[in-house]
């Protein structure tokens, strides 16, 4: 590795890594965010735009198919937004594991790597939001809990090549006795989230409520929140990704001597040194 060395890192150093990492590879992170960010901004954009000339032609009665209609649009919204989350958050996987272990690595290079790979990371994030929804309904609580016991299951599926179930497994067995860790990752990501989006979504949200008997400047500050929340997002997502992809191998390290398997064999495969997944159960 070029600068970065693999040891068992206190939290204070996985976050100071995490920002390292972000800051000196900053177009890189931005970079695999914003491209697949900027088809949900597109949608978002001409759906408003759709939605604000419908609704100055439309009689009572078309009403009712634009209804329709817009439910459709909203699910297609969904499924852009879902896609635009799997290419970002597996590219940036992909990205810190190359320079983790001293590899040279590109947007188009880390993006083509999720070829293939969508679908097997959209079952692993289903999973993972089933299984922290069960916990929220059974108590708050253990809703928290299961998040951060979760945390490092993309990096698992990707990094590993496992199924959506055999990644949770796995991240369950990595983060026992780590989920106060992973709770300082998840609180401090969603500061910076919310912090950026009150800063640049904000003023736009309050501009429109000024606006609301003025159609055409209230069209043109919703456009203006699209760019303000587009820019949140690709600028805060990437710290989120970094953060767990160094925690996954912080535990790899601590846990089954990964530094000592790479410095024996650099080329050897990020497979688990486990021979067996304990179930999330166990």
């Amino acid at each position: 590795m070029a600068d970065l060395d693999l040891r068992p890192l206190s939290l204070g150093e996985i976050l100071d890594r995490t920002f390292s990492l972000y800051r000196r590879n900053f177009l890189l992170f931005v970079g695999i965010t914003a491209i697949p960010q900027l088809m949900v901004l597109a949608f978002n954009l001409a759906q408003m735009l759709w939605k604000g000339s419908m609704a100055s032609k439309a009689t009572p009665g078309q009403m009712i198919a634009m209804g329709a209609t817009l439910l459709v649009v909203g699910l297609v919204g969904v499924i852009v937004y879902f896609v635009a989350l799997l290419f970002a958050h597996g590219a940036t996987v992909y990205a810190v594991s190359d320079l983790y272990l001293g590899r040279s690595t590109s947007i188009g290079a880390s993006l083509r790597r999720m070829k293939g790979q969508a679908g097997i990371l959209f079952g692993v994030l289903m999973l993972n939001g089933l299984a922290i929804l069960v916990g929220f309904i059974l108590l708050i609580v253990p809703g928290f809990y299961v998040a951060c016991r979760l945390i490092t299951a993309v990096p698992a599926a990707l990094l590993e090549q496992l199924g959506p179930s055999e990644s949770l497994s796995r991240s369950f067995a990595l983060t026992k006795d780590n989920a106060g860790r992973a709770f300082v990752i998840y609180f401090l990501y969603l500061a910076l989230f919310y912090g950026f989006f009150l800063l640049l979504v904000g003023p736009f949200l309050f501009a429109m409520a000024l606006s609301v008997k003025n159609p055409g400047m209230l069209r043109t500050w919703q456009a203006l929140s699209q760019f303000g929340s587009f820019f949140a997002t690709t600028l805060v997502t990437p710290f989120f990704t970094i953060a767990t992809a160094v925690f996954y191998y912080d535990l790899r390290v601590r846990k089954e001597a990964f530094d000592l398997q790479m410095m024996m064999n650099p080329n050897e495969s990020i497979a688990p040194a486990a021979t067996g997944l304990p179930s999330m159960l166990s």
